[in-house]
């Protein structure tokens, strides 16, 4: 069942055919799959409080709904340090076409992972577990399962990506939290089944895994026409 803030978020996206990514990223938390603090700012002054709020280094991420790949137009800056070096990307940004304000957002760490969702035409949802940041298609590890996920199939996801150890502990690198990222998955499930043919597909790229905790730095929801 969705709540109604999700069906609001969803209903406003129309026009564009996707869901800007603030909005993305509130709709994932009302939906329980763990995003970033962040602050979407529309004017200078806001940029800064916010990134005084959440405390530098900070990442600046571009929203238009015009630029949907923000990457082809350098529309990403993390490891932002100071209130200068907000203003300064804070103005590149404003140059871009359709801009209307930038996320400030926490800088996370830990492992890349991608998550996704597409609705097969034949199957129904499908989720998508694999090693992600920019070089997933490099990798090109991911797995695949119909939804709704349980618990054992995202166990099942981990152990046949070919990266794997990775995840579970290798050469002194710490294992990531397997029972948040588990538990990320079956909510996303929940979700992905929820919006049934509401879309069209789910991007969460990257998803950073460490000890600590497993969040989506990145999320992209195209809907359906």
């Amino acid at each position: 069942m969705l709540s109604a803030e999700i069906v609001d978020i969803i209903a406003a996206a129309r026009t564009d055919g996707w869901v800007l990514e603030p909005e993305a990223l509130r709709l994932l938390g009302a939906a329980g799959v763990p995003a970033p603090r962040f602050v979407w700012a529309k004017s200078k002054p806001h940029a800064l409080a916010a990134a005084a709020g959440i405390g530098y280094p900070v990442v600046a991420k571009v929203v238009s709904p015009k630029v949907m790949h923000k990457s082809d137009v350098q529309g990403v800056k993390p490891g932002i340090l100071d209130a200068q070096d907000l203003t300064d990307v804070y103005d590149r940004f404003s140059r871009l076409p359709g801009f209307d304000g930038v996320v400030v957002a926490e800088m996370l760490s830990g492992r890349e992972l991608i998550v996704g969702a597409k609705i097969d035409f034949q199957f129904g949802p499908v989720i998508l577990l694999g090693i992600g940041g920019t070089a997933v298609e490099i990798y090109d590890d991911t797995v695949t399962r119909m939804a709704p996920l349980k618990a054992r199939d995202v166990e099942s996801m981990l152990a046949c990506l070919r990266g794997s150890r990775l995840l579970t502990g290798y050469r002194g690198f710490a294992a990531v939290n397997v029972p948040q990222l588990t538990e990320m998955m079956l909510a996303f499930s929940d979700l992905v089944m929820a919006l049934g043919d509401r879309i069209d597909s789910i991007d969460l790229n990257p998803v950073f895994c460490s000890p600590e905790r497993c969040t989506v730095a990145d999320a992209r929801i195209l809907l359906a026409p």
